[in-house]
């Protein structure tokens, strides 16, 4: 089980519960081309934003194996939504969960993406007690990668073609982290 101390802070981040007070901010980046580009839903609606918004409302705590957890990412100074993170609890039995991100593209380049999911994968590894976490990307999509990398995650597949998304085949590319890997990043800091 996973009820994190919210909120979570960084040198720049505050990392909290969404509300639905949040549904403008999150609608900003989920309505672009850009940030769908790479994703299995196209550009959002706000009524598709507040549908996903509602979901992870109610996503601030795991429970159970196949729950996600939902984490708003904001800027400490200003207190403006930039992000949204989850990790998903996929075994309880085999301590597997897998994390994601999206975030703002005004936001990008700045490190603050890799500030808030080095304490997701904290989260998954310290708290929830996982043994592995996955993250997984299009294979076009050489941003998400690159954070991966930065994050100390390996590459440990590259499918090809493996997936119909949004009417085209596409690549997948799937990293990876242990336990001792992130204890090992956490130990050399």
């Amino acid at each position: 089980m996973l009820r994190p101390d919210y909120p979570i802070t960084t040198a720049r981040l505050l990392l909290r519960p969404f509300t639905p007070d949040d549904l403008d901010a999150l609608n900003s980046f989920q309505s672009r081309a850009d940030v769908a580009r790479y994703l299995y839903w196209g550009p959002r609606s706000r009524a598709e934003s507040a549908a996903a918004l509602a979901k992870r409302v109610h996503s601030s705590t795991l429970t159970k194996e196949g729950q996600f957890l939902a984490v708003a990412v904001e800027l400490a100074a200003t207190g403006q939504l930039i992000g949204d993170l989850n990790l998903e609890w996929l075994s309880s039995e085999h301590r597997q969960g897998e994390i994601g991100f999206v975030f703002h593209p005004d936001h990008h380049g700045k490190g603050l993406a890799a500030e808030a999911t080095t304490e997701l994968l904290r989260l998954g590894f310290e708290d929830l007690g996982l043994h592995r976490i996955i993250g997984r990307c299009d294979g076009r999509n050489t941003a998400s990668a690159a954070l991966m990398e930065r994050l100390g995650m390996r590459q440990e597949a590259h499918l090809r073609e493996n997936e119909i998304v949004k009417g085209e085949w596409t690549d997948e590319l799937v990293y990876a982290m242990l336990e001792d890997e992130w204890k090992a990043r956490e130990a050399t800091g």
